[in-house]
């Protein structure tokens, strides 16, 4: 956590995610031209801004992009922020993205201290998976060309799909498709892939959910802070996080007490 308040100190690392908030999947050139300095000043503040995980790159031909990883700000959110404040903080995760062309990809990563079997079976494992998943689960066979679909307790269908990749311990590729209210439905068919790459005595957890359409509902990808949080805490601690609010992602209400 002190990586991440200390890149978060400085005005011009600030203004750097504010860039990435509003326009994900930046090159160097294009942050360059945003601020008023020089391109070694912008590198420098970037490479801050890596090592505490705020932003992760990717390249994409001769181009290194830089995306906006939240999953940070959502880890001191969920161990600061009072669960009453919840409802309403837990907007502050979603991520609106408005690209000139081409569709939206959207990059999570977290480092987690476990074994890749592990994750794996938390990825995989209904029970689980619904620990750290707004109580949802997921069914599926887990071999490839399977199907798969997720629903909640309380009867909403969630989302289905097919896994296109499954290579257990390391990656597994999903198509997606929202089934929990009219309006995602009618976003049509995205991408998620997880890969698992250990790191010493944890493991790099990288979520992409790409194929999404330019003007995606952030409903789509808004919700993946808080569940890659709720993993985390699961397996590092045993515990699940009491986060109400985020059950707005899923479309279902929270129990009252």
């Amino acid at each position: 956590m002190e990586a991440v308040f200390r890149a978060l100190a400085d005005p011009t690392r600030r203004s750097l995610l504010d860039q990435l908030y509003e326009q994900d999947g930046q090159s160097l050139t294009d942050l360059e031209q945003r601020l008023p300095m020089t391109r070694f000043g912008v590198m420098k503040h970037l490479r801050i801004l890596e090592e505490a995980g705020l932003v992760v790159t990717r390249r994409r031909g001769r181009e290194k992009l830089h995306f906006l990883n939240p999953v940070p700000i959502r880890l001191v959110h969920d161990r600061w922020v009072s669960k009453y404040a919840e409802p309403w903080a837990a907007t502050l995760s979603e991520l609106k993205q408005t690209l000139e062309e081409g569709p939206m990809e959207k990059v999570f990563e977290i480092y987690i201290k476990t074994t890749p079997e592990r994750l794996w079976e938390a990825i995989t494992h209904p029970e689980s998976r619904a620990r750290y998943s707004f109580g949802v689960r997921v069914d599926s066979d887990w071999t490839p060309g399977s199907p798969y679909k997720s629903a909640h307790p309380s009867g909403v269908e969630i989302a289905a799909g097919e896994n296109l990749e499954v290579e257990p311990p390391r990656r597994l590729v999903q198509s997606f498709n929202a089934r929990w209210s009219d309006d995602v439905r009618l976003q049509g068919t995205s991408r998620v892939t997880w890969d698992i790459e250990p790191v010493g005595d944890s493991c790099r957890l990288t979520v992409t959910h790409d194929q999404l359409r330019e003007d995606a509902n952030p409903e789509l990808y808004g919700g993946w802070p808080q569940i890659l949080s709720g993993l985390k805490t699961l397996l590092e601690t045993g515990e699940s996080l009491t986060t109400p609010g985020s059950l707005m992602y899923a479309g279902v209400s929270a129990p009252a007490d």
